[in-house]
């Protein structure tokens, strides 16, 4: 299963695109800027916390 998190800096809803356009190249963070060097990091979207954690074997975890 795969899930995409879109991350909004200002709070404002995206604008829509006319039909036919093609979307903008999708961002990409480096996990390790994400973590830097702890092991957990939490998310807040729209008053709800997340928790994205690496695991011993490097893989990541995003909870609710």
């Amino acid at each position: 299963m795969t899930s995409t998190l879109a991350l909004q800096t200002n709070g404002s809803t995206p604008a829509k695109r006319p039909a036919g356009t093609t979307a903008p190249a999708q961002r990409r963070v480096d996990s390790r800027l994400l973590l830097r060097e702890s092991r957990e990091l939490v998310i807040e979207h729209l008053g709800q916390e997340y928790r994205l954690r690496r695991t011993r074997n490097d893989k990541l975890i995003l909870t609710k």
